[in-house]
């Protein structure tokens, strides 16, 4: 259904936007930044393999319900006979094997293999959440280095400009058309033009970085972002769905329920254990058996039973495991309760960061066409002496301020866009298309080891999977690649629906 609503994520990579328009063919795209970080981000990764940590315990807690066999063996010579006469020889070679197959243990076994089995559905709901977080992370890293990138184009032109406007000033002051007051406001204008430049490209440069370490290459002319899906009317749906299939609510949920098996398995230890026992035993004296004595030189032995174990008294510590185990169900009901209030509070703060990012680029859009429009005016002025050189100026700060605000608010909208997604639970492979490989699939590991009834098996050495970015040469910050044009750094507006 999540599929089906959202069909727009699936087909990230077929959708024509016209931001893109123009682009390198070698682009970077968002869909590839995310199959990248998919397959070798070490966060994503470790969620994985901390997974598989937890399908193990439902063959653990199988375990204990099943046969168990042993064998035993002992060698003994004796150095000094007592006085009391035996047939028995002064050298003892035995062997034993014992079995034992439990009947009943109150219910913790099978308590213990549904925690265990709760444990592993709230691991998949983690699981879920980590890949909406590394994706939300991604995004947020693909939008700032498009963020930063822009500033710095905007500021680099900015700079390029006022060094114009402060030779013409220059020009001018020796005609004697402008004082040296216009040439000082002019320099210092560029000046800190430049400054606003070093500080827009040192963060490039930590954006830059950002991007590769959670995607794990360096950005290189990245396309702008595909078109993101329609999202409910109001917030209140938005928070509803988020409620249905959070992946953080769903894992605290199902621990919940795993925390209520395990007082069934605390209580547990006040009941009976029965089990079914058989054991036999070969006995050699190595030739050391006195035959006087009717002393045999070896013999065999087997018994077969049943035991019960009945707890009477064990000071006291069966009943402080159930009231912890107790404790620890009260804790996950208040965690499911914290939980809940982090994701209405994440779904709503998301959605107004999203509305209002939006509002934010209408305004800044007008403000841009106003501060154009100024910016041509206030220079036509001061070609004929009505405007200072210092309206000039400060029109063409406005217009880069505006500029830049807008830059800023297109990049706030997709990002909180998306985190609303994320919130929902709707940013995760699954929903995003992702067909650069094979999705990873968590019950197939599951389906593998919950029936594993061998000692001896192992997944053998394990290697990191995760990309290294030692070695990886940083983009030179002093040579700023060229990006998007501003004027197409603007995704189309998010439609609502019903959805």
């Amino acid at each position: 259904m999540r599929a089906k609503n959202f069909s727009a994520l699936v087909s990230l990579a077929t959708i024509a936007v016209a931001l893109t328009a123009g682009s390198p063919a070698s682009a970077d795209t968002l869909r590839e930044a995310m199959i990248q970080a998919y397959s070798s981000n070490p966060t994503i990764l470790a969620a994985r393999s901390r997974l598989r940590q937890i399908d193990e315990n439902v063959p653990i807690a199988k375990a204990d319900g099943r046969l168990g066999v042993s064998a035993s063996g002992a060698y003994n010579e004796e150095v000094k006979r007592s006085i009391v006469v035996s047939a028995a020889g002064r050298r003892t070679l035995s062997a034993g094997v014992t079995a034992d197959l439990p009947l009943f243990q109150g219910g913790a076994v099978r308590n213990a293999v549904r925690a265990a089995r709760d444990r592993v559905e709230g691991g998949r709901a983690d699981l879920r959440g980590a890949e909406a977080e590394m994706f939300t992370s991604v995004v947020a890293a693909y939008m700032d280095v498009i963020r930063d990138q822009a500033i710095v184009d905007l500021n680099a032109k900015q700079v390029d400009v006022l060094n114009t406007n402060l030779q013409a000033s220059k020009d001018r002051f020796e005609v004697g058309d402008l004082t040296r007051t216009d040439v000082a406001q002019s320099e210092a204008r560029l000046s800190g033009a430049r400054s606003q430049l070093e500080a827009a490209q040192a963060q490039l440069v930590s954006s830059r970085e950002n991007y590769l370490r959670v995607v794990g290459k360096n950005p290189e002319n990245l396309e702008g972002p595909p078109q993101l899906p329609g999202f409910p009317e109001t917030v209140d749906k938005a928070v509803e769905a988020a409620l249905a299939d959070n992946p953080n609510l769903l894992a605290i949920k199902k621990e919940s329920e795993a925390a209520n098996h395990d007082v069934g398995v605390a209580r547990a230890s006040r009941l009976p254990r029965v089990s079914a026992v058989a054991s036999g035993d070969y006995v050699d004296y190595l030739n050391s058996a006195d035959a006087r004595y009717g002393g045999l030189d070896h013999g065999t032995g087997a018994t077969v039973g049943v035991q019960a174990t009945l707890p009477l008294y064990q000071g006291g510590g069966p009943a402080a495991r159930v009231r912890q185990a107790q404790a620890r169900v009260s804790e996950t009901l208040e965690q499911t309760i914290e939980t809940e209030r982090l994701v209405i509070a994440q779904t709503r703060s998301a959605y107004a960061s999203h509305v209002a990012s939006q509002e934010v680029i209408r305004s800044s859009q007008t403000a841009v066409s106003a501060n154009e429009l100024a910016l041509e005016g206030v220079r036509a002025e001061n070609g004929v002496g009505t405007r200072d050189v210092l309206d000039v100026l400060n029109a063409e700060q406005e217009l880069l301020n505006s500029r830049v605000q807008l830059v800023s608010a297109r990049r706030d909208a997709y990002v909180a866009g998306f985190a609303l997604l994320a919130a929902m639970g709707r940013a995760e492979a699954g929903d995003l298309g992702l067909d650069g490989g094979p999705l990873y699939d968590p019950v197939k590991n599951y389906d593998r080891v919950k029936t594993s009834i061998f000692d001896w098996g192992d997944d053998g050495p394990q290697k990191a999977q995760a990309t290294s970015t030692i070695g990886v040469t940083p983009l030179p910050s002093e040579t700023l690649q060229p990006m998007l044009p501003f004027e197409q750094l603007d995704p189309s507006p998010v439609t609502t629906s019903n959805n």
